[in-house]
């Protein structure tokens, strides 16, 4: 038995199966690259689902992470700590908000939304103590906490996890109109992803995101932008939010936070909307820790000089332009932006999972979701090569399901 095979059957038989993983092992990385325990080398084209927006080792986060390590890792929020300051104000500064609640990852950002717009209903707005509804969309991912799959519509995530936490409003996702019409005295936010991402890069009608802001705005309703994977540099722009010009009320922000090293999350709005929260009523032992922070800090510094944006809408449009070119081939569509894109497979060829089963035969890691759709999400770093290479990969993958070679 090899390595790799040992490895996956003791992993199995002891750890429980709440992921379904490729039968690939690795064991390092780089840049884009991944090496397996056997030493074949992969494509990461998946990114960690968009938390390696900047690669795998960026020597720049490596660096502040191994300088921290040295000094200092953990304090609690009990105190202060020198990295602190530096990263609430330099994200706050990059969001444009007044403050910053860290936390550790994007469920746990979600989650504080949830309690600062219900808290901020009741103090600001004046909906009765435990009246406070958010309206979401179908189709959403924010989480697997017991409270958001309650307002979750994939029956994988949510069937089985009752009761449910009530207080949530679904609607179609795209839809102002469907959002214009939930709302009523009750609602404290709308919850949003700008664009969803598990879903399989479903982007919403143009306009919609500006639709969305305008309701809220004339309603006294709080709009939350999940940019958990949108968010950071993958769609190219800073936030999927600025393709539109939009600035919701509070952003949700993880994954590449963390730049691969550790999870972190936050979330960002003004002292009006944040300030409702007060010592006691929400905390995190490791959320704001210095390692952390020293990561943030090096990750804003990273996205501040907008290349990581422009490289993302460079070689976003080149992706788009070689996939939609395999629209008829045994794809049927492409959705997407910047180096994010949503593949929808002829489910007559093949599954999601069947087709990345083949590309991992082909040196290239992907993720399907949702029977027949694969989603690519490279690291920014990829180099343009490297990516041409991985959709040839692709399309030679189908045609060998066509039975063309």
């Amino acid at each position: 038995m090899s390595r790799s095979a040992e490895l996956i059957e003791l992993s199995e038989r002891r750890s429980a199966h709440n992921y379904h993983p490729l039968p690939v092992v690795v064991q390092h990385a780089e840049g884009a690259w991944l090496t397996d325990v056997e030493g074949r080398r992969y494509l990461d084209c998946l990114a960690g689902y968009s938390s390696l927006n900047f690669g795998h080792g960026n020597p720049t986060i490596i660096e502040a992470a191994r300088r921290q390590l040295d000094r200092l890792t953990l304090t609690s929020r009990a105190f202060f700590h020198d990295q602190f300051a530096d990263f609430c104000a330099g994200l706050g500064d990059l969001t444009g908000k007044d403050m910053i609640l860290p936390m550790n990852t994007g469920a746990e950002a979600v989650e504080t939304a949830v309690k600062v717009a219900r808290k901020w209903g009741y103090e600001v707005k004046g909906v009765p103590d435990g009246m406070a509804t958010i309206v979401v969309a179908e189709g959403n991912f924010h989480g697997r906490t017991t409270t958001i799959v309650s307002f979750s519509t994939d029956p994988d995530a949510r069937a089985g996890f009752g009761p449910y936490t009530p207080g949530f409003r679904v609607v179609e996702y795209g839809s102002a109109d469907a959002i214009r019409a939930a709302i009523d005295e009750t609602t404290v936010a709308v919850l949003i992803e700008p664009i969803q991402g598990e879903a399989g890069v479903v982007l919403p009608p143009a306009g919609y995101l500006r639709e969305v802001r305008e309701i809220c705005s004339a309603n006294n309703v709080l709009f939350v932008a999940d940019e958990i994977q949108s968010g950071l540099g993958r769609t190219g722009d800073t936030f999927a939010c600025d393709h539109e010009g939009v600035v919701p009320d509070m952003y949700l922000l993880g994954k590449a936070l963390g730049g691969g090293v550790v999870p972190v999350s936050a979330v960002a709005a003004d002292a009006d909307v944040l300030g409702v929260i007060r010592p006691g009523q929400h905390g995190s032992t490791f959320g704001g820790n210095p390692l952390a922070c020293a990561v943030g800090i090096a990750v804003v510094g990273l996205l501040n000089t907008g290349e990581y944006q422009a490289r993302a809408r460079q070689l976003g449009k080149l992706l788009h332009d070689r996939l939609g070119a395999l629209v008829g081939h045994g794809v049927v569509e492409v959705r997407g932006r910047g180096l994010w894109a949503g593949i929808d497979i002829d489910p007559a060829l093949a599954t999601g999972r069947e087709v990345c089963e083949a590309l991992m035969r082909h040196g290239v890691l992907a993720k399907d979701t949702h029977g027949s759709t694969i989603r690519l999400a490279p690291p920014i770093v990829i180099s343009e090569e490297d990516l041409l290479w991985a959709v040839e990969r692709l399309a030679d993958v189908l045609s060998e399901l066509r039975g063309e070679s």
